[in-house]
């Protein structure tokens, strides 16, 4: 499970916003996040870390981890009353998540709107699911990613149409991103986020992209490259749509975000040197991108 502002993704995007790879370059204490708002982001940050964790408990049944994710939205749901108990589960979690939606006035449907992402996400890896269309995938994008950007924003008090647009059009494409660095990591995991009707326009089937199929038919290669192209493709116009709302906000915020599209740009030229067979390795950005990365945000 991507979103904005982040900053630099060490391995790619926010999504933030399915998955555990959602979380991990979530501005928690950036030196570009104003030190007033630190607090209230690292809240929300625990709370979407802990819901993953949640719903990636390594081999417990489907079952025991939905149950858990639902204990959890009984208490996010305990804290926003004005008696809530001080002895809740995750209390660590809960007590500074408790006093950054009383601060800032957060809007909880977001958070219940990604503990929706982590329980599909649980449902889809034990059924097997795969997503239809591309549509389908934002519909999940939706729910994973875009809330956290939003929640961004309200801090930052960006309320207005176009700026709540811009933003989920780059939460949805690092989610997007992330999904395709991360093909030979989700693969093996039975998370499976490429799009049936793509697939099925190449000749291909999800299993045509795992290890041991990817090396019995090499002839495949290239219709394999053609799908991962097309998706990034598409996450690249999906990220320079909402790239303008970069430039206008104000100050660190705008400073982050310009990081945040340009470091996802970098992963899909990333993906694109290695001849988008990103279903062979997984598709890294690091230090020494960020040179030309705070460069390219200059020039935006």
């Amino acid at each position: 499970m991507a979103a904005a502002p982040q900053p630099l993704p060490e391995t790619g995007p926010a999504g933030l916003a399915g998955g555990v790879a959602h979380y991990e370059n979530f501005p928690v204490a950036s030196w570009l996040c104003p030190p007033q708002l630190r607090a209230p982001v690292a809240a929300i940050y625990h709370f979407a870390r802990t819901a993953d964790d949640l719903a990636d408990e390594g081999d417990l049944p489907a079952s025991h981890r939905l149950q858990a994710l639902a204990l959890y939205r009984q208490c996010l749901d305990s804290i926003n009353g004005p008696d809530a108990p001080n002895d809740l589960p995750w209390a660590p979690v809960f007590g500074p998540l408790r006093l950054a939606l009383h601060e800032h006035a957060l809007p909880t449907a977001l958070l219940h709107d990604l503990l929706s992402a982590f329980e599909q996400d649980v449902r889809h890896t034990d059924s097997g699911h795969r997503y239809a269309d591309i549509g389908e995938l934002l519909d999940y994008c939706r729910l994973s990613a875009n809330p956290v950007g939003r929640l961004l924003l309200h801090l930052y008090a960006v309320h207005d149409p176009l700026s709540l647009q811009q933003s989920d059009s780059i939460c949805s494409a690092l989610q997007l991103i992330n999904f395709w660095q991360d093909l030979s990591v989700d693969l093996p995991r039975k998370r499976h986020y490429l799009p049936a009707d793509l697939l099925s326009l190449h000749g291909l089937d999800t299993a045509d992209f795992e290890a041991a199929a990817a090396r019995a038919r090499p002839d495949m290669d290239r219709s394999r490259s053609a799908v991962v192209t097309h998706l990034c493709e598409h996450a690249r116009k999906l990220m320079l749509e909402g790239a303008p709302l970069a430039r206008r906000l104000p100050g660190r915020a705008g400073w982050e975000l310009r990081l945040v599209v340009q470091g996802g740009l970098r992963v899909l030229e990333r993906i694109g040197q290695v001849g988008h067979r990103s279903w062979e390795q997984k598709v890294r950005i690091g230090r020494t991108d960020l040179p030309l990365l705070l460069w390219r945000s200059w020039r935006m």
